[in-house]
C-alpha cells in the first residue's frame, strides 16, 4: 500500500489529526516511539490494513519551511510548521508584557516568519490610547524588519461588534495565509478564532474526543480553515505566558530585533555586543532623556536583559 500525503491540523501526545488534500480526517501515529510530527506539518502516511482499526501511520514527515517554537533550561515547545506569519493578539486591557511581546516577534524574526501585531479593545477609548503609545517603537520599525520578515505591521482592532472594519482589515491580512494565533489569557484570541472561524468549538472539541484528550484550546494547538476553499488558515495555540528563547545565541538578538540590527553593522568591533564597547552605533541610537534617538530606551533594556538571560550556562 502506497503512502498518501497529509496535513497535520492537531495533535495530542503521539497522536495526530491528518487531513488529506481532498479534506478527509485521520487520526495517525507515529512510526517508533517519539512523535516528530507538529501542526502544519506535511506528513506521508499510511492507512492501516483491512480489519486492523482506522489508525493511520506517519512514515515521514516532510522537508518544512520552517518551525516556530519556544525553549527553556528544561524542554522545547513546538508550535506550529510551515507558517506564512505570526500574529501576536495583546490588547489595551489588561496591560501586555513588552518583554513577551519582544520574545514573540524575536522567535518569529528567527525562523523567518512575517509578524504581525493586533491590538485588541480600541473601544476602551483611554487605555487603547496609552497601549498604542507603548506600541510606538513597533510602529516606527515598519519596513526595518531583518532578513526574515517583510515588516512590523500594527494594527488596531475591536472585537467588540463595533469593529467590523478593523475586523475586514486584519481579514485582509490573513487572506491566502497560514497565521499562528498568538496572545495572552484576556486578549481575545477564542473570540477572534470563534469570529473568523464559525463552529472553531465545536470542532475543536470533536478532535479532542476522538484523540481521547478531553483537553480543550487552550491547552493543544489546533488548524482551522477559515474559507471553505482551504486557502486561509489559522492555528490557535497556547503558551504566550512563559517564552524561552534558549535556542538563540545571544548573538543571534541583534538580526531579530529588526530596530537594533539596523545599525549593528556601523559598529566599530565586529563582534560587538553592543552593551559596552567603545565606537558602538546601536548604543549611539538609544534614546535618553539628554538626546533623541531611534532605538527606544525600554527596547535596548530589553535586549540587554535577553543578552544576560543567553549568556547564563544552563543550570541543569
Amino acid at each position: 500500500m502506497s503512502a498518501r500525503e497529509g496535513l497535520v491540523v492537531a495533535s495530542h501526545g503521539r497522536h495526530c489529526v491528518v487531513e488529506t488534500p481532498d479534506g478527509e480526517r485521520r487520526i495517525c501515529h507515529p512510526r517508533g516511539k517519539k512523535s516528530q510530527a507538529v501542526v502544519g506539518d506535511q506528513v506521508r502516511w499510511l492507512a492501516p490494513p483491512p480489519g486492523q482499526g482506522d489508525e493511520g501511520t506517519i512514515e515521514k514527515v516532510l522537508p518544512r519551511r520552517n518551525l516556530f517554537y519556544r525553549q527553556d533550561e528544561i524542554r522545547t515547545k513546538s508550535f506550529a510548521a510551515n507558517l506564512d506569519q505570526v500574529l501576536i493578539l495583546i490588547a489595551a486591557e489588561p496591560v501586555f508584557s513588552e518583554s513577551q511581546l519582544a520574545r514573540a516577534l524575536i522567535a518569529a524574526e528567527a525562523e523567518g516568519i512575517t509578524p504581525l501585531i493586533a491590538l485588541n479593545k480600541s473601544d476602551l477609548v483611554e487605555p487603547f490610547a496609552r497601549a498604542w503609545e507603548r506600541l510606538l517603537p513597533y510602529r516606527h520599525m515598519a519596513g526595518k524588519a531583518g532578513p526574515g520578515s517583510h515588516h512590523y505591521n500594527v494594527l488596531p482592532l475591536s472585537l467588540a461588534q463595533s469593529g467590523e472594519a478593523d475586523r475586514a482589515a486584519l481579514l485582509q491580512h490573513l487572506q491566502g495565509k497560514a497565521t499562528l494565533v498568538l496572545g495572552p489569557s484576556g486578549a481575545g484570541k477564542s473570540t477572534l478564532i470563534n469570529l473568523l472561524v464559525p463552529g472553531a468549538s465545536v470542532l475543536t472539541g470533536e478532535i479532542s474526543q476522538a484523540l481521547n484528550s478531553g483537553k480543550h484550546t487552550t491547552t493543544s494547538t489546533a488548524w482551522y480553515w477559515v474559507d471553505q476553499a482551504r486557502t486561509t488558515a489559522l492555528i490557535d495555540s497556547p503558551g504566550f505566558q512563559e517564552f524561552g528563547l534558549r535556542h538563540l545565541a545571544p548573538t543571534d538578538l541583534a538580526r531579530c530585533m529588526p530596530d537594533i540590527g539596523a545599525h549593528a553593522n556601523a559598529c566599530k568591533f565586529y563582534n560587538c555586543t553592543h552593551l559596552h564597547e567603545p565606537g558602538c552605533a546601536v548604543q549611539l541610537q538609544v534614546e535618553s532623556d539628554s538626546r533623541p534617538g531611534t532605538i527606544s530606551a525600554n527596547r535596548y533594556k530589553i535586549y540587554k536583559e535577553l543578552f544576560a538571560e543567553l549568556s547564563e550556562a544552563p543550570r541543569y
